[in-house]
């Protein structure tokens, strides 16, 4: 991510991407170059630790993924977040001659991944993940209601810790604009519906303001 080096575009703190990684848990599991390369979609919960820090991500896949294999043959991965985004358009400002953008959120991170097939591990990972997931949900469903049916996913599946090794996240949301500049696109972002970015830059902006 070539903005990530911009100053201007770092998290203000690990808030910041502890916040993108809980509204936005899917991602890729990436483990590049070699015949065997693999790439994973899938949901990622953060290991925090007693200071707070964000010190691991933590999912599962399926034991028959290829996927598995590789990481055993070499556990540096990467995960890669993608979270709001959307087109920047000039149509929205008094100066039409400023150039269209795009405004996001995103994280990239490097991982080293152990795979786990411990039953305990997998319980453990699997209804840590249920109760993330569930949380705050009306009539919220709950791992033990799988009955013994539970034990027949748990045998098919590995679960797996990445120890972060390095964070790369960029939050490019405006913070180059003029105020003026910033107000016209907040307005034509939010007539197009992207609120949930707006509320990112909205929360930048407040920090560059204040």
């Amino acid at each position: 991510m070539g903005h990530a080096r911009d100053s201007r575009y770092a998290p203000r703190h690990d808030g910041d991407v502890l916040r993108l990684l809980d509204a936005q848990p899917f991602a890729w599991l990436v483990s590049p170059g070699g015949d065997d390369a693999a790439f994973t979609p899938l949901p990622l919960r953060t290991e925090i630790d007693a200071e707070g820090r964000l010190v691991a991500l933590r999912g599962h896949v399926a034991r028959r993924n290829p996927h598995v294999a590789r990481l055993r043959r070499d556990p540096i991965a990467y995960a890669l977040v993608i979270g709001p985004h959307a087109y920047v358009s000039p149509s929205w400002l008094d100066d039409r001659t400023q150039a269209p953008s795009w405004n996001y959120a995103a994280a990239a991170f490097t991982l080293h991944v152990d795979c786990s097939e411990d039953a305990a591990d997998i319980a453990e990972e699997l209804d840590a993940m249920v109760n993330s997931m569930e949380a705050g949900r009306p009539n919220a469903w709950a791992l033990p209601e799988m009955g013994e049916r539970y034990a027949r996913l748990a045998q098919g599946v590995t679960a797996l810790r990445g120890r972060i090794i390095e964070t790369r996240a960029t939050f490019k949301l405006g913070q180059d604009e003029a105020p003026h500049d910033f107000a016209q696109l907040i307005a034509g972002l939010v007539s197009g519906g992207e609120h949930a970015l707006v509320d990112w830059m909205r929360a930048f902006d407040a920090d560059r303001t204040a």
